[in-house]
């Protein structure tokens, strides 16, 4: 069976992210413990952080980070 895909993705608060999988399900997403280093640090930015997207299948920031779809299933916290 398919892993759910992310469909549509939105900027919440610093650093937190709501995601929208093709199964309808919606998440919320912590992406702190993925800010180290100089190329995922770029999200400490919220100016930029608040620039992510979705390519239909994963969430994505302007420079290409990106988190694996699976993660964002398996990771996020059920919205209510």
């Amino acid at each position: 069976m398919l892993r759910p895909t992310a469909v549509q993705v939105e900027a919440v608060c610093a650093y937190q992210i709501l995601v929208v999988f093709d199964n309808g399900e919606k998440k919320y997403f912590d992406v702190e413990p993925y800010i180290k280093g100089e190329w995922y640090g770029q999200l400490r930015s919220f100016e930029y952080f608040k620039r992510v997207t979705t390519d239909g299948f994963t969430v994505i920031w302007p420079d290409g980070q990106d988190i694996c779809p699976d993660e964002l299933y398996d990771f996020g916290k059920l919205v209510s």
